[in-house]
């Protein structure tokens, strides 16, 4: 039977578990139970091998491992796609940790989520506090299957906290944006990186939905006439290492393209003729960009002047290198825009990089071109994009004193739009377009488990509806750019603006 055992100043219970082996009667937290007497501790000793004997009580030394401990051990047996490894990990080290690393499981409390949670909302958007708290429930949800905890403390009971009148829990509504204004972004993208390859990237992602990761992974195979085939993605992991993996979910699809996207892209290949990487040895539609034009290169380049000057980056090479085979009007608007745009000789990066950046494509990219802002970085307030007017919609002006030297500036198209924004437009312009809910999933990715989703299924009839529309949707917004200005700085959009003009 159970036995007191006298410490310092009070009594504690102690009971047999098993031969050579004694615990030590404590609370629901965990600690010891100090008691004033003997006798009292003498019974509650007992009481506790009986309740251990009969099941009733469980070995308390197996809720005092650390959280920290748990969560480590937890992590190394988990086996899963490496974006989920990175998410969990950088969830419990940036976020767990912190709070809970040195608590005992078992004196893991309802108030000590709550109290945690509630800081964290201080500090980050509740939507990433939410997932978070996921992640700690799913950690001490397989601590109550060990039999480790009796209790989930993580777990939310309905019907508690705060009435709002809207969930807390309620991200900002995405931004949208319409065929249009697609266009003027991928318009504005092409401009800012100087090259066409934006253009494309922004237009294909805005008119089949997919995700970022299946856009830089896209490779030219998959590319096909009269469709886009989903079967990879690349994933960046925090050490900047771009994984190919499968698409999310496990979401393989084939996405039709009207005729008019599968020319562009492949006119887009024809011209670039990507080569393999050297980091998968894949081939791949589209290319990253120099480091230079994500980073510290700011100067204009050659494609820039020759934009500028309204002619071809060729006839730039030759005033720079053979002025005396070039016009002398030529050369003079060439050295012209040169002088304007502060170009200088190797400032610009002649290597691109495999793959893009995320962080950098939405950064230097996406944003300015949505927003007509280059957003604050460091010590560099938010400050406009500075343009040369002239052509429509502008050139960006590069290089020393760009904003003194500037004439003009863009307005915003869709504040607060991401590149992932343009996956909702899609969703949204099928929508509007009257598509079918089966037609929208299979082109989206997604998986319906409802019943009527067993009796519906897609059918050619519904694939040439949506591509008309989706078409007509196309041509509406190059006339409503061709009405602004009959030409565009951006090769490819100037070629199909001078290709709708003709056919008027």
């Amino acid at each position: 039977m159970g036995f007191a055992e006298k410490r310092s100043n009070y009594w504690r219970g102690r009971y047999k578990t098993a031969p050579g082996k004694h615990n030590t009667v404590v609370d629901s937290t965990g600690a010891t139970i100090k008691f004033a007497t003997k006798r009292e501790a003498k019974r509650a000793a007992d009481e506790a091998e009986i309740g251990f004997r009969r099941g009733d009580v469980r070995d308390p030394s197996l809720g005092q491992e650390t959280f920290g401990e748990y969560a480590s051990r937890w992590y190394e047996a988990q086996d899963l796609a490496a974006s989920t490894m990175q998410n969990y990990r950088r969830h419990i080290e940036e976020h767990l940790l912190p709070d809970f690393e040195d608590k005992a499981l078992a004196g893991i409390l309802r108030t000590d989520v709550a109290l945690w949670e509630k800081k964290e909302r201080a500090s980050y958007a509740a939507s990433s506090v939410k997932t978070w708290r996921a992640t700690l429930h799913l950690i001490l949800a397989d601590a109550v299957d060990e039999g480790l905890i009796d209790a989930n403390p993580a777990a939310k009971r309905r019907g508690r906290g705060k009435r709002a009148g809207r969930s807390a829990d309620c991200g900002p509504e995405k931004v949208v944006t319409d065929a249009l204004g697609a266009l003027l972004i991928a318009e504005r993208a092409a401009l800012l990186s100087g090259r066409d390859d934006e253009f494309v990237a922004v237009i294909l992602k805005a008119y089949t939905g997919i995700r970022w990761g299946e856009i830089v992974g896209l490779e030219t195979e998959f590319a096909r006439r009269g469709s886009v085939r989903v079967e990879w993605q690349l994933y960046e992991l925090d050490s900047g290492v771009m994984v190919r993996c499968p698409p999310k979910d496990d979401s393989y699809r084939t996405i039709d393209a009207p005729d008019w996207l599968s020319a562009l892209v492949a006119d887009h290949v024809a011209r670039t003729k990507p080569k393999p990487c050297p980091c998968h040895g894949r081939t791949y539609v589209f290319q990253g960009q120099g480091t230079a034009r994500t980073g510290g290169h700011q100067g204009a380049k050659l494609v820039d002047v020759a934009r500028r000057a309204g002619v071809s980056t060729g006839t730039v090479s030759n005033v720079l290198n053979h002025p005396d085979r070039v016009r002398e009007a030529t050369r003079t608007r060439v050295e012209l825009a040169i002088t304007e745009l502060g170009f200088v000789r190797g400032g610009a990066p002649t290597e691109h990089a495999a793959h893009w950046r995320r962080n950098g494509f939405a950064t230097w990219l996406f944003h300015p071109a949505t927003t007509g802002w280059y957003p604050k970085k460091a010590s560099q307030e938010p400050r406009p994009v500075p343009l040369l007017g002239d052509p429509f919609p502008g050139i960006p002006v590069r290089g020393r004193n760009a904003q003194g030297r500037a004439d003009a500036c863009w307005t915003a198209i869709a504040r607060g739009l991401t590149p992932h924004g343009l996956r909702h437009s899609h969703r949204t312009h099928m929508e509007d377009l009257g598509t079918e809910k089966v037609l929208m999933d299979d082109r989206m990715g997604h998986i319906d488990g409802s019943v009527s989703a067993r009796y519906a299924h897609v059918t050619s009839g519904m694939r040439q509806r949506l591509l008309a529309g989706l078409t007509q949707q196309w041509e509406a917004a190059l006339d409503a750019r061709l009405s602004m200005s009959p030409r565009s700085p951006v090769r490819a959009l100037d070629t199909l603006l001078r290709a709708r003009s003709a056919a008027r």
